[in-house]
């Protein structure tokens, strides 16, 4: 099983939530506190997701799966990606941004799973544990390990990866490939508690 980022302790939270949050603050116009980055860990590289809830219901999820820029980039980027340009939900408005929380879940290295049959991939799958990532020719979907909070079946679980990917559910093929990776996940819910 990967490993989650050697790196990642509490205090990287309580870094890249403000940085998430000011970064959507600043394209909204709103004026947001000075936030810290000078820390080196931020100019390695790094893969996140940044994942806004209202109410706890989704409101926007962009991500990146593999390291390949900066992380203090990466979080930036992928926070007005989630705010403003996931397909499934309008861009943010200001009049949200104080309805809005923020989670970032930093990436470990993707591992290739090796299986004979969906059967066997299933068996495999560590519910809560996993992020997996689906692909078959061109269409490819991924679901981080916090979407077993809402899918604990994993053939429950795999059927809505195939469909995020634009599969039918009950769709498999010998040429599938699957890959799992783990997070360290902060959200801004649990540093305003403390």
């Amino acid at each position: 099983m990967p490993e989650a980022p050697a790196t990642a302790t509490e205090n990287h939270g309580k870094v890249l939530i403000p940085i998430a949050r000011a970064t959507i603050s600043k394209a909204l116009g709103r004026p947001y506190g000075k936030t810290n980055e000078d820390f080196p860990w931020l100019q390695e590289k790094g893969a996140s997701f940044v994942t806004l809830t209202q109410n706890n219901r989704l409101r926007g999820c962009i991500g990146t799966l593999e390291a390949h820029r900066p992380l203090l980039i990466d979080v930036k980027a992928n926070a007005q990606s989630a705010a403003f340009r996931d397909p499934r939900f309008p861009a943010l408005t200001e009049a949200e941004l104080n309805i809005t929380q923020i989670e970032i879940s930093l990436l470990s290295a993707m591992q290739a799973l090796a299986f004979s049959s969906e059967e066997d991939a299933l068996a495999q799958l560590q519910p809560g544990v996993d992020g997996i990532v689906f692909e078959f020719g061109s269409y490819r979907s991924t679901f981080l390990p916090q979407v077993w909070e809402q899918l604990p079946d994993a053939n429950i679980f795999m059927g809505h990866l195939k469909n995020k990917a634009g599969l039918h559910p009950d769709f498999w093929d010998e040429e599938v490939k699957l890959y799992r990776y783990s997070v360290s996940k902060w959200k801004e819910n649990d540093y305003k508690r403390s």
